[in-house]
């Protein structure tokens, strides 16, 4: 079928428009259109690439997270290395480098840098032929890293075509170029705090290892084998400088960020030019005072001569250009001594090595136990029991053991041995392909049915009143429980009697099971614990399905059309309701009256408006409010984006105030936010 003119017209100008709305959005923080709006300029151009799918483009924004999963990475090699650079830790070490700059170009007067704050993050390279986002690679080696252009596509801030920016738009300081033929340009992708804190908060819920910190973070996401997962991650960039460039010519390192702007290419708003040794050492001050309250982890700055002219006469070392040095800001360690090495067993059966530490102050935080991720990082870092390790934590990151003291050791330490049998049922250990953690493949593990009944009754879930882990744990030990079922199966007399049950508890806690039966989908979709399923998933799910039945039958094909699930996700459900042990259990449950609500959208108040919370509130737990919005047809998020109409704010509000304000989203207190729920 021929394609009409009109309709390649109306394709290419679609294309424009949402790439320069992504542009408003993602890199200035300044949408001028509504969500609605925007959804119907891309299911116009996915409806006109359907029906013509001759039209497909790789830059169309519709192919941002159009990739299958890849069994593993190809390799991409940089044409210019993208080298690492020497490091700087005080203010000595700072004016030495400006001193050996002076002394290779034989000047005397001050030296033009230009600062910018050290992303802790992952650096990448973005290759554009004729402005066409080409592919992309992580930094590697160096000399070649792996090809991660389908992940970095799923990146809103990295524009799939440069230029396409109104000069209304720009910047004041935006240079305008024209496009060169071939662009290497290299950035750091980098995951808020904010989005670390909600990843994190997703994964204690599914019982899946704590990413350490941000880098680590967003090092894993962009490294997913299936796009669809990275996509689900809010990655961020910043874009900070070029390999090899053909067709347009630059002086000095600033008019390459300033045409970075005009090319629409996001460029870190901290970054300054400053003369001289002593202004960089006063914006190397300022940025250490700003550090704990940017919206993500810097760990120092980057500086760099300004003048290009200059970088070939200074050359370069080995594996580091003379013209550049990060300075860092000093970390926050202290040194313990590391006593043993546990193993937890969470309810997906993941096996964690934990540090068990003299207890030491970190930013003013006792330390007692530390992750140490999994066994690998173990022989990585050469750790042993018994040695004298140095410990970090920043701001909510969880503590890591970051290395060990080999010269404090006295012989007596002993080397860790990963046992290959879980350490609570003996199972033997399984290696997950692809996967650093070993997990234990017993379902009927009793630190995993432990820790998934305790999932199970958990307020999200199935929020059973009164049945914390104290009495999970107490009931386990009776035997009054084996399973998730056998809670709608107590009776009063099983409880009288027990520890911590006074007169009228067992009749009370009786009732609440009973109440708990009468539960939404959604809410027992995420209770039952399938892996990758947290609460966002668990309500696709029942969207989709509406009832329980539905679900249990569905196929890997019907699960995988759901936007938000990806195949590993669909693997994990099918997986799940394949196994008759799951099943059997369900029709327990159902069987004592357990009956899930089909899914249904609630009529109320609140409906067609998006709430998040941020800051203390009075009234009730940040859970109850939450509920509450749901319960009368609201919907709730965990960030703030242009998706979202309401931001609550409680007693000292984080960030998420400051992102409202800057999009101009509507900000509420408590008691506003109770007179529109009618509790005033």
């Amino acid at each position: 079928m021929k394609v009409p003119e009109e309709v390649k017209r109306r394709v290419e100008e679609l294309r424009r428009e949402i790439e320069y709305h992504n542009y408003r959005y993602y890199v200035l923080d300044s949408p001028i259109i509504s969500d609605a709006e925007y959804d119907r300029l891309m299911r116009e151009l996915q409806q006109f690439e359907e029906k013509y799918p001759e039209l497909i483009t790789p830059d169309s924004p519709t192919q941002r997270v159009g990739a299958k999963p890849l069994d593993r990475f190809p390799v991409m090699k940089h044409s210019i290395p993208m080298l690492s650079l020497d490091d700087a830790f005080n203010e000595e070490e700072a004016r030495e480098f400006d001193k050996r700059i002076k002394k290779l170009l034989e000047v005397t007067g001050e030296i033009e840098y230009v600062c910018e704050p050290k992303m802790d993050g992952l650096a990448v390279e973005i290759i554009y032929e004729n402005g066409i986002f080409l592919k992309g690679g992580t930094r590697g080696d160096g000399y070649e890293g792996e090809d991660v252009s389908n992940n970095l596509k799923t990146i809103k801030a990295i524009p799939l075509k440069l230029g396409l920016i109104k000069d209304k738009d720009l910047p004041k300081d935006a240079v305008k170029k024209g496009i060169p033929s071939v662009l290497e340009v290299r950035g750091e992708v980098f995951m808020t705090k904010e989005e670390f804190k909600r990843i994190n908060k997703e994964r204690e819920k599914e019982g899946e290892p704590l990413f350490a910190n941000p880098r680590n973070a967003a090092s894993g996401s962009l490294r997913q084998l299936d796009p669809s997962i990275t996509a689900s991650r809010n990655l961020d960039i910043y874009f900070y400088g070029i390999g090899r460039c053909e067709g347009v010519k630059f002086s000095t390192h600033e008019e390459i960020l300033k045409t970075f702007k005009g090319w629409g290419l996001k460029v870190n708003p901290l970054i300054k030019k400053v003369n001289g040794i002593d202004e960089v050492i006063e914006y190397h001050n300022e940025m250490g005072k700003k550090r704990e309250d940017l919206p993500y982890e810097i760990d120092g700055i980057v500086v760099k001569v300004n003048n290009l002219e200059y970088y070939e006469k200074l050359g370069q070392k080995t594996r580091s250009p003379r013209w550049a040095f990060a300075f860092k800001f000093p970390p926050t360690q202290e040194v313990t001594k590391l006593l043993d090495i546990v193993l937890q067993v969470g309810r997906t059966g993941a096996i964690t090595p934990v540090a068990i530490l003299e207890p030491v102050k970190v930013s003013g935080v006792v330390v007692k136990k530390a992750t140490l991720h999994n066994p690998d990082e173990i022989k990585r870092k050469g750790i042993k029991i018994g040695d004298y390790v140095v410990v970090q934590r920043a701001g909510d990151v969880i503590p890591e053991v970051v290395k060990a003291i080999p010269e404090r050791r006295t012989g007596k330490e002993k080397e860790f041995v990963m046992p290959d049998r879980c350490p609570v049922c003996g199972e033997k250990i399984y290696y997950p392909p692809d996967e650093a953690i070993p997990r234990c493949p017993n379902i009927n593990c009793p630190q995993k049915i432990k820790e998934s009944i305790k999932h199970f009754t958990s307020r999200n879930a199935m929020d059973i009143e009164g049945l914390g882990k104290e009495r999970v744990n107490l009931f386990i030990e009776k035997g009054l429980i084996k399973d998730m079922a056998d809670i709608f199966y107590l009776k009063e007399e099983d409880l009288i009697g027990l520890p911590g049950f006074a007169e009228k508890a067992p009749k009370k806690l009786i009732e609440a099971i009973e109440t708990s039966k009468d539960v939404p989908l959604h809410r027992f979709i995420y209770a039952l614990g399938i892996r990758n399923i947290g609460e966002h998933a668990a309500g696709l799910l029942a969207q989709k399905f509406k009832t329980l039945e539905n679900l249990m039958k569905a196929k890997y094909e019907d699960l995988i059309e759901i936007e938000g699930i990806g195949p590993e996700t669909a693997r994990c459900v099918v997986e799940f309701f394949s196994s008759e042990r799951n099943i059997q259990m369900i029709q327990k449950m159902l069987k004592a009256g357990v009956k899930p609500k089909p899914y249904e959208k609630k009529e109320g108040k609140l409906k067609g408006l998006t709430f998040v919370f941020t800051g203390a509130l009075d009234s009730f737990s940040r859970g109850e409010a939450e509920k509450i919005v749901k319960e009368l047809g609201g919907e709730v998020a965990s960030s703030v984006s242009k998706k979202v109409d309401v931001v609550v704010v409680g007693k000292e509000p984080g960030s998420k105030l400051e992102k409202a304000k800057s999009l101009g989203i509507k900000t509420i207190s408590e008691e506003e936010f109770l007179k529109m729920i009618g509790k005033k």
